[in-house]
Parts: structure tokens; sequence; C-alpha cells
């Protein structure tokens, strides 16, 4: 059985989607990005974007009663690959040792032609 979650601190969806779902023990969030929970687009380069698309995860974490210390899986998506180091320092950050498996892809294109989307999967047991 799902749970989706949902939360006004972090963006609504864009599409036919939800923010996050739980299945079991598990959380799995959809991409985030740089937007608030506004809908605004963050402004500024790269590393403004991951940290606004860090905080929006960790409410999505928050609503599910969790945070990023259960984090076990994040992929992230760039627009340039050049741009990882910048990315990176952001996202380390934000999280602690025993650190998640990560996935870092550059991709063609990102929705609203952002420079970063990450997603997350927590374990919730």
């Amino acid at each position: 059985m799902k749970e989706i979650i949902q939360t006004d601190t972090a963006p609504a969806a864009i599409g036919p989607y939800s923010q996050a779902v739980k299945v079991g023990h598990l959380l799995i969030t959809s991409g985030q990005i740089p937007l608030t929970p506004s809908g605004d687009l963050v402004a500024g380069g790269i590393a403004e974007q991951t940290g606004q698309v860090m905080r929006n995860l960790e409410a999505l974490l928050a609503a599910a009663g969790s945070d990023l210390n259960r984090v076990v899986k994040t992929t992230v998506f760039l627009a340039d690959m050049n741009e990882f180091a910048a990315m990176n320092a952001v996202y380390e950050q934000h999280f602690t040792a025993p650190y998640p498996a990560r996935s870092t892809v550059q991709v063609a294109r990102l929705p609203r032609d952002v420079r970063v989307e990450i997603e997350v999967i927590a374990d919730l047991s």
C-alpha cells in the first residue's frame, strides 16, 4: 500500500505526479528543482539552486517524519557536469557520514531550464 506525502513547505507538483510516495519503509521523492514553496524559481547559479533543492527535499522528508540522515540513495541531474564541484560543495553541507549512495548524470535539459534536479530514497524503518 502506498501513501502519498504532500506538503505546502515544498513546491507543489507541476504535473501528474506526487511530491513523494511512502511504500513500506521507503520514502521515494519526485525530483526536486529549485522552486520555492510558492512556485517561484530561485535566482542565482548552481549553488543557490542546489541549496533550494536541498531545502525542498528536507521539507518532503520532514512531512514524512524523516530527515536527510535517513536518505540511502540520491540521484542528481545536472544541466552541465562542469558545475559538479559547485553543486557538490552545497550538497555535502546537508549530509554527514555515512553518506547515501549517489548517481550524478548530465542531462540535455531540465524542467524550467534549471541547473539541477535531485531525487532521494529514504529508509523510514
